[in-house]
């Protein structure tokens, strides 16, 4: 399992805009993630309901975490997505980087 934890740079938090900025990014990276508040129960982050649940806020660490299955090339693609996730939240970006 490959985790990142990062505060949200975004000031209104995961809602709305940044909510579906973030869901949009989970998904186009194309491997399982979860989001959770900071010792809270993880949620699909490639659901927009899921994580508008949170009420995560502007500020709050989240943890970022995807499953690294069975080989060292699934677990640097699981990190490397995470890395590029957690730049989106933390930066408050509009949209995923290319590169890290």
């Amino acid at each position: 399992m490959v985790e990142r934890r990062v505060t949200i740079g975004w000031p209104e938090g995961l809602h709305a805009r940044p909510a579906s900025i973030f869901v949009r990014a989970a998904t186009a990276t194309g491997v399982p993630v979860t989001v959770a508040r900071a010792g809270g129960a993880p949620v699909n982050a490639a659901s927009m309901l899921a994580v508008l649940s949170l009420g995560a806020q502007g500020g709050e660490e989240i943890v970022l975490t995807s499953p690294a299955a069975g080989s060292a090339t699934d677990a640097a693609v699981a990190d490397e997505a995470l890395e590029r996730l957690a730049k989106l939240v933390s930066e408050g970006l509009e949209e995923l980087p290319e590169t890290v």
